[in-house]
């Protein structure tokens, strides 16, 4: 299984550095954090989009997902969300990255951001299809277990849209990871993990010092499925750097992969 992690762990890294940290520990493919102040976003020129590109070239390392924080089920009128999935869908077209991540952000009423979501995602569908990206809606929020995300993903029968499973929000939901598996399976892009002490602390740790059932996840995927590492240092000051932890953790997530 192909193996990434998210730029998210690496604030204020430039791209050639976290390119270099990923090809010098062996990852094959980064998730990029599309957000201001980040290597990679939406308010990139083309010049620079095409420079960035040829960074990825010329690492040999995977430009996986551009993650966005869209909330494509959040209440309000459709054109602010459409406009800013369709500018990221063009950034991951001009990047060559597969995916693009959004959130679900249905607030308090689940069924109605189920159909909030569905209705934006159709209406861009197509378009993303076009371009060879796909959408990938994350389990969390509003749609945090594999159940709630396989509704929504339900009323927008489209091949351009499909699902991310991150581990640890379908944990929070008590949800077992063979029934997260068989809800997303049909639809998913790749798999986001990670590792925290407890529902009440979830400051990152190295991957397997923690209490997330990473084994049993990622015993229910297919041999070419991506994972990547999320490492969320930017919202817990305490954790540890990153970047010492890079090959370890490749090391765990490989001990763990079926022979």
């Amino acid at each position: 299984m192909p193996l990434a992690f998210s730029t998210l762990g690496l604030p204020g890294h430039p791209l050639d550095a976290v390119l270099a940290l990923a090809a010098d520990h062996g990852w094959q493919g980064l998730e990029l954090r599309a957000a201001p102040g980040e290597p990679v976003h939406t308010g990139l020129t083309s010049a620079e989009r095409r420079a960035a590109a040829r960074q990825f070239t010329a690492a040999s390392v995977t430009p996986l997902t551009v993650a966005s924080y869209v909330g494509i089920a959040e209440p309000g009128p459709d054109a602010p969300v459409l406009a800013e999935l369709l500018a990221h869908l063009h950034l991951a077209a001009d990047l060559g990255a597969a995916y693009v991540r959004v959130f679900p952000r249905g607030g308090d009423n689940p069924a109605e951001g189920t159909r909030t979501a569905a209705h934006r995602l159709l209406r861009l569908a197509d378009t993303s299809a076009d371009l060879g990206v796909t959408m990938l809606v994350e389990t969390h929020d509003s749609h945090r277990s594999g159940a709630a995300l396989a509704e929504l993903l339900a009323a927008a029968p489209h091949p351009s849209v499909g699902a991310l499973w991150d581990v640890m929000h379908t944990w929070l939901a008590g949800e077992p990871p063979a029934d997260s598996f068989r809800f997303l399976a049909p639809r998913l892009g790749y798999v986001q993990v990670k590792d925290v002490a407890s529902p009440a602390d979830l400051t990152p740790l190295p991957l397997g010092a923690g209490v997330l059932p990473l084994p049993a996840c990622l015993a229910q995927l297919p041999a070419d499925s991506w994972i990547s590492w999320e490492y969320e240092a930017p919202w817990h000051p305490a954790a540890a750097p990153l970047a010492p932890r890079l090959a370890a953790g490749r090391a765990h997530l490989t001990a763990l992969l079926p022979a």
